[in-house]
């Protein structure tokens, strides 16, 4: 088995040529698209472990994203481009074969920490009925769908595993063809990524499990992500860095749905607290018993006209019932 085998002499030499002659802005840019890849999904693993559910997040994204990103990493391994950085870290420095590789390295980082929230997804599934939907969505989204949906990731990724070893091993020259397959296949899978769960988030009217964090941080990232990436692999490598362009704006419609009931729920938030200030009043304090009679300042106790006018003489009325101590 050659993984190499395919190739041809001028794409090798000219991306071994690339590699040793590395843009230290396009470098820095890379490492900081892969530490904020990593970054950016731990709101979102934190989020779920520290709400004990995954309620909220829709089933069908987390199908549809886990594919995505199996096919998007597929299809950056066995890119000609890809597999052309690899051969040549037999005859670059290690520190040109690693900057060289940042690419690869993002998106498998990507495609990892998306995959530790379909296992989440799958511990944190709540068990009952605690979904706020009607009796027949409610049925939808069972522990049931939750296995089901990781089973078919399962068995999507085997399948793309052994598809690609199969290229590898017998038909090397097709797996350009295979790769822009499986960049087509993630493309359209991020296009309907989002479309669940903008339905379902729209439906429920709350973000619930889903991360606006992540989120804040993930859409502007993808077009950064989207640009470095189309500056390494070129107009070829389409199938690569279009998955997320199209992502970042699916996934800024989402954001953009987030931040607005976000805002509802504090402005409903503010405005029960502002009632609760307003339940005393003066004339009636308003309690879970009933309304009570208050006075000026709000107190239970009224005072009669006479001891409200003369305090003094109320005082002294006061003392002149108090029994005087044994002599």
């Amino acid at each position: 088995m050659d993984f190499f085998r395919g190739l041809t002499t001028d794409l090798a030499s000219s991306r071994c040529e690339k590699l040793q002659e590395p843009s230290y802005l396009n470098l820095t840019l890379s490492i900081l698209i892969l530490l904020g890849i990593l970054v950016s999904y731990l709101p979102q693993h934190y989020r779920i472990i520290a709400r004990g559910t995954s309620e909220g997040i829709s089933p069908y994204f987390i199908l549809l994203g886990t594919t995505s990103g199996t096919c998007a990493f597929a299809n950056i391994l066995v890119l000609p481009a890809s597999r052309a950085d690899v051969a040549c870290c037999k005859t670059v420095s290690t520190f040109e074969c690693a900057a060289g590789l940042l690419g690869i390295a993002q998106v498998g980082v990507q495609w990892f920490c998306f995959s530790v929230i379909l296992l989440l997804f799958l511990v944190f599934f709540p068990r009952g009925s605690t979904l706020p939907l009607d009796e027949a969505e409610q049925e939808q989204y069972t522990w049931k769908t939750a296995v089901t949906v990781a089973f078919v990731c399962l068995l999507h990724g085997l399948a793309v595993i052994i598809t690609s070893a199969a290229l590898i091993m017998s038909r090397p020259d097709h797996l350009g063809t295979w790769a822009n397959l499986l960049g087509i296949t993630a493309t359209v899978l991020a296009a309907i990524q989002y479309l669940p769960q903008i339905w379902m988030t729209w439906h429920l009217g709350h973000v619930g499990s889903l991360s606006i964090p992540m989120m804040l941080i993930q859409t502007p990232g993808s077009f950064v992500w989207s640009g470095s990436l189309a500056a390494r692999l070129g107009v070829e490598g389409w199938s690569t860095w279009g998955v997320f362009l199209v992502t970042g704006c699916l996934q800024g419609c989402l954001l953009g749905m987030g931040i607005y009931f976000e805002v509802l729920a504090r402005r409903s938030r503010q405005h029960t607290e502002g009632e609760n200030h307003a339940r005393c009043v003066v004339g009636y304090l308003q309690n879970d018993i009933g309304q009570q009679e208050t006075d000026d300042e709000g107190g239970t106790l009224v005072e009669d006209g006479w001891s409200e006018r003369t305090p003094l003489l109320n005082g002294s009325r006061k003392s002149s019932r108090t029994p005087a101590p044994p002599r």
